[in-house]
């Protein structure tokens, strides 16, 4: 009997780090989506950044905008997320008769690491779109 719960705890620890790795890999190619979707939207709106820079708006005010709709995309990301993991977890319940636990702390982690993907991954392009030039912005075509 030890060695099948040698065995068995062996094998847990050994999923356990490839969901992990599987999870750090999934965050990242999320993190780089939403550094994309917001570099084209710092694109798409040069025009504006420059009119509202033109007429008082500082860097702090554009850094913060694009800060807030890049962690504002993880975070529904991460609501979305979270609400498919209950889904299969329920499912999994039901139709599996598997005993699963949703414990508080995960969803609260899973909330924390969608709410700092959404900073880290928007810090660049909001940088970008808060040093840009009012004069350059406003005359981009």
């Amino acid at each position: 009997m030890s060695d099948i719960r040698k065995t068995l705890e062996a094998t847990t620890k050994t999923m356990s780090l490839l969901l992990g790795a599987i999870a750090a890999i999934s965050l990242l190619v999320g993190g780089i989506g939403i550094m994309n979707i917001t570099l084209v939207s710092v694109t798409e709106r040069t025009r504006e950044i420059g009119l509202r820079k033109a007429i008082g708006a500082k860097d702090t005010d554009i850094l913060v905008q694009f800060l807030c709709e890049s962690t504002l995309m993880s975070l529904i990301g991460g609501v979305l997320g979270i609400c498919i993991g209950f889904v299969i977890a329920l499912s999994m319940l039901i139709f599996a008769d598997w005993t699963v636990k949703v414990s508080i702390s995960s969803i609260l982690l899973a909330t924390i690491f969608s709410f700092a993907v959404g900073i880290v991954f928007g810090i660049w392009p909001a940088h970008q779109a808060s040093k840009l030039n009012p004069i350059e912005a406003l005359r981009y075509e």
